[in-house]
Formats: structure tokens, sequence, C-alpha cells
């Protein structure tokens, strides 16, 4: 079984979670997944099965957009709404000034990533520092906010539409949003939409997983993994050049440089390969072992 199945994430289940369900379901080893997601987020997540696997690094710097709920007033030690409160001053905030805020996170930002984080300093991830009680210095890191749209309000929340770049922490977004306004605020709810191409109105939820793996249908759930790369233009190669790409070697191909999806003769999906100068290489294999 190889391929990409787009799970819709529960509340409360770790991406590991999620991976380690799905092995016993498919009873498979090789299960990997692409942006994680907080317990408390739900939402799109790629899984990789199989062979596929070898796909996940390609799929990181993916694109995502969320559907985010921002508690302003409310300031938390891990920047959503199931932290510890350490502050905020809840206070009328207009559409109008909220608007003006936005604005000055769009683009290209800073931002400092929360102590409830798993990057590493010293060799501990931070959460492991937060959890003792500790605080290090964090860098701000550069990321990029494509899209913030303020939808309206929900109760007490404020919904929006945010579409990033990878590395970009949302908690730390509605942080700094209400430390902006002057009032604090922390993320109380996070639905990711989409990552790449894939859409979260193409996912599975788990019981639909085992539904279908009950009746023997599980495969038919997964897209190609040839579908990540669909930006890239096709190569047919004949039997000679799959041979030379099952043993890893270069061969000779009539074609402009760039990067492409190479098929072997019957169609399959062989490799994603990089033509220069005549010659094609593979970037990472796909076949089966």
């Amino acid at each position: 079984m190889n391929g990409i199945l787009l799970i819709d994430k529960p509340s409360d289940w770790t991406s590991s979670d999620v991976v380690a369900k799905l092995r016993g379901i498919l009873h498979e080893r090789r299960i990997g997944h692409s942006g994680t997601l907080d317990p408390m987020a739900t939402g799109l997540l790629a899984v990789f099965v199989g062979r596929a696997t070898r796909a996940v690094e390609f799929a990181e710097s993916h694109e995502k957009q969320y559907l985010a709920s921002l508690r302003l007033g409310l300031d938390t030690d891990t920047q959503d709404i199931t932290g510890n409160p350490i502050g905020g001053e809840p206070r009328a905030v207009s559409d109008a000034e909220l608007e003006q805020v936005l604005s000055a996170f769009r683009g290209d930002i800073l931002q400092i990533p929360p102590m409830y984080s798993a990057i590493k300093v010293g060799g501990k991830k931070l959460y492991e520092i937060a959890r003792r009680g500790g605080a290090v210095e964090r860098k701000p890191r550069p990321v990029h906010i494509a899209e913030l749209r303020y939808l309206g309000r929900e109760g007490e929340d404020i919904l929006l539409d945010v579409t990033c770049s990878k590395g970009t922490y949302i908690r730390s977004l509605c942080h700094d949003i209400g430390e902006r306004l002057g009032c604090g605020g922390c993320m109380s709810a996070l639905r990711r939409t989409r990552a790449g191409d894939f859409r979260l109105e193409d996912a599975y939820t788990l019981n639909q997983v085992q539904e279908s793996a009950d009746r023997g249908e599980a495969a038919s759930l997964l897209l190609p993994v040839d579908r990540l790369f669909a930006v890239y233009p096709a190569l047919r190669a004949d039997a000679a050049a799959e041979k030379r790409i099952r043993t890893g070697a270069a061969f000779a191909v009539s074609a402009p440089d760039g990067d492409y999806r190479v098929y072997g003769p019957a169609g399959h999906f062989l490799a994603l390969g990089r033509l220069r100068s005549g010659e094609l290489r593979s970037i990472k294999s796909f076949f089966e072992v």
C-alpha cells in the first residue's frame, strides 16, 4: 500500500497519535506525516503511506491555510486557550481598529517562536524547558503571511483566515495581535483547511478510514504520490532508461533543463528527476524495491 492519505485530524490527538492509529488500521509500519498539528488543532493532516514516505520532505515546505479563533483579553503561557492565564485585559475592540492592526502582520514579518514548541535550543526542546518552569531567549524568525482576513466574530472570539509559510506559529500570531492591540490575546481554536494543493474537503476521518479498511477498500482512499509533484512536467522512460533509474544511474534525455516526473514504459511513477545538460538523474525514487 503506497500513497498519500488526507486525514481530518480530531481535537486532542497529536499528529503522532494519528500515525500510530493508522499503522494499526492499515497494517503498514511505513507511515509518516508532514506539517505537525498541535493536539488542540483539527483539520488537514497529510499522511504518507508505504514508499510514499520518501516524499514527506517535499511536502514540509508547502504553504498552509488555517481558520483560527483569537480570544482577546487573555494571555496564556502556551499562547493558546489550553495554557495557564498569565495576563491580559479585556476591552472592546472595534472592527476598524482590528483591521488596522491586522495590516501590520501581512507579508514578510519576524516572529518569536513560543516557548511551548518543539524547536531545539542547546539540544533540548523548548517545551521541555517550559514544562520545568524555564525560559530561554528565542531569536525572531522570518515568516510570510500571504493572507490574513478578518471573517467576523463568534461569541467572544474573532475569526481569522490565515495563509502562511512553513514555520509560522498561529498561536504566536494571535498573541502578537493581542499584544499590538494592548489587551493581550491567545488562540482559542485552530483548523487547517489547506496544505499546498491538498484541501480539507478531500480528507477522511479516522472512522471513515477504519470503515474502508474493514471492507478491504482502504487503498482506494490513497492519492498517488506523484500528485505531490504535479507542477513538474512528465517524462516517459523506455525499458533501458528504467533499468538505469532503478540502479541509480543517469541517462540521456533530449529536453530542456529542469525537474521532471519520470514514468516507466507501463506508465508507473518511478522518480522525481533533475535534467541538466541532457543528462537526467534521480532526486528521489518512488518505485518499490
